[in-house]
């Protein structure tokens, strides 16, 4: 067991929660802007389906962090010595701002650069959101883990209606560097109580373990997991990747979009992980997971109606958006890394989870090119259909994988 000298007072479970979860909101500001707000820009400005596809080039980092996680731990937490959690975060804080500045100078219309640019600010926030959830993992005592997992589901949707939603009426009344510039100093601002907090009272001590890919892997319930990830994310992601550009070609203003994203996250999908945890809590991750995927398949169907009957009520497309993007995601979703809890090793978790979010991300990745191209070249109606399909051949797989017995959980070596 490691010798611990505590070099400070313990932070409280609710400076923790709520500092940490600034760090989690900015990372989804980013990640909102990237994904939801950034290609309904690019089509409101033009651009065809199969370049703002493109955009899903930017996960590339989050799908293959877990190659740099184990290094990122043991820089973190060395064998012996003060914790470097905050250390990450001033860096990651910096850069990011420093090259969403550069982000607002270039403009949307030059795509190449602007993805060179994000990809580098996805590798930052990647290897941030790696410190991060191990720095809240060992901080917070087992009891007070739920308050970490509300910390990262909560933070992920303020995060997202500040970068999808607030973003674009920025755009909209502002023009696209001061709304950038904006979200900058939003991104900086939402990490200094960290710094100024928890993070200056780092402790000192002395470890034993060092985390490892080789451990995680060899593990039953990781390759359970990563094949999870990898049918559910294909099934609830996929078909909202061009949500955003078919708003807009339906008639719907940045501003619009903008003010659906951010209601949508702030309320309906917040509400949406509270109703999941709920759900989980009375019938078990499984049973919320498949009945997700299947009301995303009504739903995926619904706009493929949308797409191929031209002008409908637009109240009626906006429920349908909002229930699908943020409610039935939110309660799949929070079911899905409830799941991946109870397969993770405690004594490597932040690796474990790592393996776990880069298939989510090289699944939505590979998604998002290919939806920019069905759409562009066969339309938004057969594109939707062709993610309801594909939801619809998930479902039977997921239904095998959640009744298998619970594998033996293994040590790790």
């Amino acid at each position: 067991m490691a010798h611990r000298e505590r070099a400070s007072a313990t932070p409280s479970p609710v400076a923790v929660f709520l500092t940490v979860g600034g760090l989690y909101v900015a990372q989804s500001v980013i990640g909102g802007l990237t994904m939801l707000g950034l290609p309904a820009v690019l089509r409101e400005r033009g651009l065809p389906l199969d370049q703002i596809g493109l955009v899903y080039l930017t996960v590339l980092p989050w799908a293959l962090k877990f190659l740099w996680s184990p290094y990122v731990e043991r820089f973190r937490l060395p064998a012996a010595g003060r914790n470097r959690s905050s250390i990450i975060v001033v860096l990651g804080g910096v850069l990011c701002a420093l090259a969403l500045a550069a982000l607002g100078i270039l403009g949307p219309e030059r795509l190449s650069l602007m993805l060179v640019c994000l990809v580098f600010i996805a590798l930052v926030t990647s290897t941030v959101d790696i410190a991060c959830d191990g720095y809240a993992v060992e901080t917070l005592a087992k009891e007070h883990h739920g308050w970490g997992n509300a910390a990262q589901v909560g933070g992920a949707y303020v995060g997202s209606a500040i970068g999808a939603g607030l973003f674009l009426v920025f755009v909209d009344r502002l023009g696209w560097a001061p709304a950038v510039w904006i979200m900058a100093a939003i991104v900086l601002a939402l990490g200094l109580p960290f710094l100024l907090g928890p993070g200056r009272r780092a402790s000192s001590e002395v470890r034993g373990h060092t985390p490892s890919l080789a451990a995680a892997l060899r593990r039953p319930e990781v390759r359970k997991g990563l094949l999870m990830a990898a049918i559910y994310v294909s099934a609830q992601k996929w078909g909202l990747a061009m949500l955003g550009p078919f708003l807009i070609d339906y008639g719907f203003s940045l501003a619009d979009v903008g003010i659906l994203n951010g209601l949508g996250s702030m309320l309906v999908g917040f509400g949406g992980a509270l109703l999941g945890g709920l759900l989980v809590r009375l019938w078990g991750a499984g049973v919320v997971l498949v009945g997700a995927l299947l009301l995303q398949v009504v739903m995926l169907g619904g706009f493929a109606f949308i797409a191929s009957h031209g002008e409908l009520p637009r109240s009626l497309v906006i429920t349908i958006a909002v229930a699908s993007s943020s409610g039935v995601m939110a309660v799949g979703f929070v079911a899905l890394y409830a799941q991946f809890m109870g397969w993770a090793d405690p004594r490597q978790a932040g690796v474990d989870f790592t393996l776990f979010q880069c298939m989510d991300s090289l699944i939505s990745m590979a998604g998002g090119l290919g939806a920019g191209w069905i759409a562009e070249h066969f339309g938004y109606t057969a594109f939707f259909l062709s993610a309801a399909i594909v939801s619809t051949l998930a479902a039977p797989l997921l239904v095998l994988l959640v009744r298998q017995r619970r594998l033996p959980r293994q040590a790790v070596a």
